[in-house]
C-alpha cells in the first residue's frame, strides 16, 4: 500500500487529536449557546473565555481585545474594511505589500472601488518590504499599514517591529494611523507579542495550528474602532455578531496552548528543511531558493525548477504519494504565474516552476529522504517532455 507523505502544511494541518478531545463535551453534553443565562449556556461562556484567555496570552494581549472569526479571511475583512469605515474621516489611504494574500490584496482592491487609494509597497528580490519604502509612502491621509508577518508562499517573515516602530513615529507626530499585519502563517512557528510587535490589529487561523477550520481571530488593540462586517447579536462586544461555535473556539484554545508548549519543534522543522534544500540543489540543476534564505519561517521552503510546469511536479509527486504545493491553497485553480515570486523579479518560467514544501508536526527523516529519492527523477522525467526543460538536468 502507498505510504503518502503530507508536506503541505501551510495550506492546513491535519486536527490534533488533543484538540479533538477538548472539543468533544461542546459537541455532547456541553452543547448550550454561550449567550443563554442557564446553567447550559454558562457552561459554553466558561468555554469561551478560556479559550480567549488562551489566545490572548500567546499574544501578551488582554482577552478583551481578542475576537473570534470564521477564520483568516474574516479577520483581515473585519480588520482593514472595519477599521477604514470606521475611521474615514482620518484618511483614505492605505499602505499594503505587493505579496500580500488574496484575503487581504482584494479587500484592498475592493475599498479602492469606494474611493480609497492603495501604494503596494515592493519586496525586491529577497521577498522583503523596506521600511524606508514605508516611510517615503506615509501621506498625511494614510489611514492604515497593512503588511503580513510571513509569506503564504516564501515563508519570508518581515521587519514587523520596524514597521510598528514607523506607525509610532508618525503617531508622535499627531497622525492617526493604525497597524494591521495578517500573521496567519506565522501563529504557532514563531513568537508573536503584539506590544514588541506594535501593531494595533493582527489575524490568526485556527486550521494552521492544527486545529479545525473555520474558526479564527482578531487581535484589535483596546481602543482601536472597527466597524462590524456581521451584523446581528452583540456578541463579541459587539464587533462580530453570531452564535459562538463553543466546539471550535474550544479546539482552537487549545491548539494555541500545544502551540505554545511545543515551539521548540522549530528547530527540528527547520532542520529537515535544510536537508531538504541541500540535497536539491547539490542533485538537481536549475532550481532556486525563492525569498530570503534566512528571514523566513521554519518550516518551509519555496523552490523554482527550471524547465518545468510546477503543476506538473506536483501531480507527478502525488501520484507517488507525496502532498506539495505550487503556492498558496487560497489560488489553487488559476493558470497564471504566481504574483509573488513574479515580485521578487523572477521571470515565468521561474514562478510557474515554483513549489512549496511546508513541513509540520508529523513530518520525518524518513519522509525527507522518500522525497529526496522520488523527486529527482520526476524533475528530468517532466524536463525531458518540454523542449525548455531540455537544457536543465541532473547534476
Amino acid at each position: 500500500m502507498l505510504r503518502r507523505i503530507y508536506m503541505d502544511h501551510s495550506a492546513t494541518t491535519p486536527v490534533d487529536t488533543r484538540v479533538i478531545e477538548a472539543m468533544m463535551p461542546f459537541l455532547t453534553e456541553k452543547f448550550g449557546n454561550a449567550s443563554s443565562i442557564h446553567h447550559f449556556g454558562q457552561e459554553a461562556r466558561a468555554e469561551v473565555d478560556r479559550a480567549r484567555h488562551k489566545v490572548a496570552a500567546m499574544l501578551n494581549s488582554r482577552p478583551n481585545e481578542i475576537v473570534f472569526t470564521s477564520g483568516g479571511t474574516e479577520a483581515n475583512n473585519l480588520a482593514i474594511r472595519g477599521l477604514v469605515e470606521a475611521n474615514r474621516k482620518y484618511g483614505n489611504h492605505i499602505i499594503t505589500s505587493a505579496i500580500e494574500h488574496p484575503s487581504v490584496k482584494n479587500v484592498c482592491e475592493d475599498l479602492e472601488k469606494s474611493g480609497c487609494t492603495i501604494t503596494y509597497l515592493p519586496v525586491y528580490d529577497d521577498g522583503l518590504v523596506r521600511t524606508e519604502d514605508l516611510r517615503s509612502a506615509v501621506r498625511d491621509e494614510t489611514i492604515l499599514v497593512t503588511v503580513m508577518t510571513a509569506n503564504n508562499e516564501i515563508g519570508t517573515l518581515q521587519p514587523i517591529q520596524e514597521i510598528g516602530r514607523v506607525i509610532r513615529e508618525r503617531r508622535e507626530k499627531g497622525r492617526k494611523l493604525f497597524f494591521h499585519t495578517d500573521a496567519v502563517q506565522a501563529a504557532g512557528k514563531v513568537t508573536l507579542d503584539v506590544e514588541e510587535l506594535g501593531c494595533d490589529l493582527l489575524s490568526m487561523s485556527a486550521h494552521k495550528l492544527y486545529a479545525p477550520k473555520g474558526i479564527g481571530a482578531l487581535y484589535v488593540r483596546r481602543g482601536v474602532r472597527l466597524h462590524p462586517q456581521n451584523i446581528g447579536g452583540h456578541q463579541e462586544r459587539d464587533r462580530r455578531g453570531g452564535t459562538e461555535p463553543v466546539y471550535l473556539i474550544a479546539g482552537f484554545g487549545r491548539a494555541v496552548e500545544l502551540a505554545g508548549e511545543e515551539m521548540d519543534a522549530a528547530e527540528r522543522l527547520s532542520d529537515l528543511r535544510n536537508q531538504l534544500e541541500q540535497v536539491i540543489l547539490e542533485q538537481i540543476s536549475g532550481v532556486s531558493i525563492n525569498g530570503d534564505p534566512a528571514k523566513r519561517l521554519p518550516n518551509l521552503t519555496n523552490i523554482s525548477f527550471s524547465g518545468i510546469e510546477g503543476e506538473g511536479l506536483l501531480i507527478n509527486l502525488d501520484m507517488q504519494g507525496i502532498a506539495v504545493s505550487t503556492g498558496s491553497a487560497c489560488s489553487s485553480g488559476t493558470l497564471e504565474p504566481s504574483p509573488v515570486i513574479r515580485a521578487l523579479g523572477k521571470g515565468d518560467d521561474a514562478a510557474r516552476g515554483a513549489i512549496r514544501f511546508s513541513l509540520g508536526r508529523g513530518n520525518t527523516n524518513e519522509d525527507v529522504e522518500r522525497v529526496l529519492n522520488v523527486l529527482p527523477d520526476a524533475v528530468e522525467n517532466l524536463r525531458r517532455l518540454t523542449p525548455a526543460g531540455r537544457g536543465s538536468s541532473m547534476k
